[in-house]
């Protein structure tokens, strides 16, 4: 077989494979055996079982480059960065329809579906939250990539208004400070690991103060009542003499 017949067999295999295994129980090796070929023949085409996926479902983007790309100029400007990168592969007409009829494949297509889910999760969501440094990383890039798939639905899918007729720039804009405001470290998730410490501490040291302006209070209480002791004595013993 010439080169070109040995790439379509082993994407022929890898997408078998990925259909009715999911992308977690398919692996390299048994993508390789199916296609008559070693596994270092499936390695000098695609790195990793991550790229043999996304190449074989004819994904519009590499995790282990586009990751890197994201996230390479810092937290600052990300928030963009993640929107403009949303809206630039599934504004790709093909791009979206791949992905959309995969997801509407029914029965025949739901380990598909759940491979690509599997795959988003550990290759991308996993591999951003690992690479932005930030508090509850793994938690903020779930919420970002939930609140963008909602953006992209709404625009391409059901073509809501007035997200659907927005230009690029102007729906960045709008999107975008909500994205950089969760990649913001200094401000804590509510109801995340990081938001209830530093709710518990704030709640400690308020309780801390309280307790001390109590004590002062009693205290100043306790030495009015043995002022006023000490006056009613005195007065006692002048009406005695």
């Amino acid at each position: 077989m010439g080169n070109d017949d040995v790439r379509e067999a082993v994407l022929d295999s890898a997408r078998a494979a990925f259909h009715a295994r999911g992308y977690m129980r398919t692996t390299v090796k048994g993508v390789a055996a199916a296609a008559g070929v070693a596994p270092s023949v499936v390695g000098k085409y695609w790195g990793s079982k991550d790229q043999l996926f996304a190449a074989a479902m004819k994904l519009p983007f590499d995790p282990a480059t586009a990751v890197p790309q994201l996230v390479a100029p810092g937290l600052d400007g990300m928030g963009e960065r993640l929107v403009r990168v949303t809206l630039d592969t599934l504004g790709d007409e093909e791009n979206r329809e791949d992905l959309i009829a995969l997801f509407r494949a029914g029965a025949s297509g739901a380990k598909a579906a759940a491979g690509v889910k599997d795959f988003f999760e550990q290759s991308v969501l996993d591999r951003l939250a690992r690479s932005i440094g930030v508090p509850d990383a793994r938690l903020r890039v779930g919420l970002i990539s939930s609140y963008l798939i909602g953006i992209a639905v709404s625009r391409y899918v059901t073509k809501l208004e007035p997200l659907a007729s927005m230009s690029e720039d102007d729906l960045v804009r709008v999107v975008a400070p909500t994205i950089q405001s969760m990649l913001d470290p200094s401000t804590p998730l509510p109801g995340s690991t990081a938001g209830k410490s530093k709710s518990s501490s704030s709640s400690k040291s308020s309780s801390t103060k309280s307790r001390s302006s109590g004590s002062g209070s009693r205290s100043g209480s306790g030495r009015g009542s043995s002022s006023s002791g000490s006056s009613s004595s005195s007065r006692s013993s002048d009406d005695d003499s």
